[in-house]
């Protein structure tokens, strides 16, 4: 499968209107792989990352000839945006650009980021967790870009309220069921969750966790596989208990669902190891009251999860100093000093697995919690294996407009319906752009 998919990232760049001209690639593969230690270097760094002008700092002050600026951007879809516009152009593009994992494949596709294993990025493949490292592989033998922070999912309940209710975590996605519905007969406005269709990334992870990847490669064509019966299973979970009305229906991170974690109507989030951030900044009044678990599972013989969010650092095509922001790259994700300071001044969560054990037996704050890392530290191991496409954004456009629907009309046929319509937008999309597409067999 490596070889097939990284013909096929090199027939797809070819045929995408955007991508890049072959000088602007050579000059990155033309380049010395080590660094001259006698040359001064600027560099320029993307990222959204709260703080990372500290690690910039750090990394400037030990590092006197290689000179990293950071410039603040948006994050998501913008800033991908005009890294794409500013690599068309051919300049203003940065040296290095933080990537969420979902990104990858467009940029890659686009010849917008170097190939990093030239420079030693394949030899990093330690420092991380697989499901983790075939994010920025695709399956290749490629680098495209280095793990920067991991985002494995995980459980976030109101320890108080449970205890009130003698419920436990549920361990199976069953006990989640009759948590939910245990919760919500206690007091019937009071959820144990919601279902949100405003934000993809959380359902595209549960369907990870069950066993679904929604792009791969076959022959030489990418395959949609949205409508695979690991995505229907998770569809029709939360489809029942919506339609059941143990679940909300209602959309994240809005004042209405900021409130309700606030009053304790919403007495659980199915989130990412960065929820306690989120619920400090929006139900600050409610800290100590709530507590981490391991995901619910399909098969309690075989602990998986999924993502939600993460990123790494890639490098660009069109960088002059290709070693050097391959340097930087390195230390940024992979040294004792940036990683700890990725952690207290960016508030992320590690991805290098060296970075995310040195957490263990460290409270954390908002939760109070003790385990917290070692229980994310398990989670970070056990996220399964899962390919982006080229057209994310489609997809999960498509996924916040019929899922919308669905979840409005309680009615649980309306989420398989839904999926198998997200499939078709994403599966006509690819062969709109003049990707090799493999033809519907479900």
């Amino acid at each position: 499968m490596s070889s097939r998919f990284a013909r096929t990232l090199a027939a797809v760049a070819a045929s995408l209107a955007l991508a890049l001209t072959a000088a602007c690639h050579a000059d990155v593969s033309e380049q010395a792989t080590t660094v001259d230690p006698n040359e001064h270097v600027e560099l320029t760094y993307w990222t959204w990352a709260p703080n990372m002008e500290r690690l910039a700092e750090a990394w400037n002050a030990t590092h006197p000839n290689i000179h990293v600026t950071v410039s603040k951007q948006d994050g998501g879809d913008a800033t991908v945006t005009k890294y794409l516009t500013a690599i068309r152009a051919g300049s203003g593009a940065p040296d290095l650009i933080q990537a969420e994992y979902q990104k990858i494949p467009t940029l890659a596709t686009n010849n917008a980021i170097a190939d990093l294993a030239r420079f030693g990025g394949t030899r990093l493949n330690s420092e991380f967790a697989e499901g983790t490292w075939r994010q920025v592989t695709l399956d290749t033998d490629a680098v495209y870009a280095i793990p920067q922070d991991a985002a494995p999912l995980m459980f976030f309940y109101r320890k108080d309220v449970f205890a009130e209710l003698g419920l436990t975590p549920p361990r199976t996605w069953d006990d989640y069921a009759a948590a939910a519905r245990a919760v919500h007969e206690a007091d019937p406005n009071v959820y144990l969750g919601t279902f949100s269709a405003n934000d993809a990334g959380l359902f595209v992870g549960l369907t990870q966790q069950a066993g679904a990847s929604w792009w791969d490669t076959a022959e030489d064509r990418w395959s949609v596989r949205i409508d695979s019966e690991p995505s229907r299973l998770v569809a029709r979970f939360w489809g029942d208990l919506v339609e059941e009305g143990v679940i909300d229906n209602k959309p994240m991170y809005t004042p209405e669902w900021n409130n309700a974690l606030n009053t304790g109507t919403q007495v659980g989030w199915i989130s990412a190891v960065w929820a306690p951030g989120v619920l400090a900044g929006n139900a600050g009044a409610t800290a100590g009251k709530w507590a981490a678990a391991p995901l619910p599972q399909w098969n309690t013989q075989k602990a998986t999860t999924g993502a939600w969010g993460g990123s790494a650092t890639a490098v660009s095509t069109q960088t002059k100093h290709a070693a050097a922001a391959f340097a930087f790259a390195t230390w940024l994700n992979t040294s004792a000093e940036a990683t700890s300071l990725l952690a207290k001044e960016a508030g992320v969560y590690p991805a290098s697995l060296s970075a995310a054990s040195s957490l263990n037996g460290q409270t954390q704050e908002f939760l109070g919690q003790r385990d917290f890392y070692e229980l994310a530290a398990r989670a970070n191991d056990s996220i399964s294996p899962f390919i982006y496409g080229p057209n994310v954004n489609v997809a999960f456009s498509a996924f916040n407009d019929e899922f919308a629907k669905a979840a409005q009309s309680r009615q649980s046929s309306k989420f398989l319906t839904s999926l198998k319509a997200v499939d078709a937008a994403t599966r006509t999309d690819l062969a709109n752009l003049g990707f090799d597409t493999e033809e519907e067999t479900h």
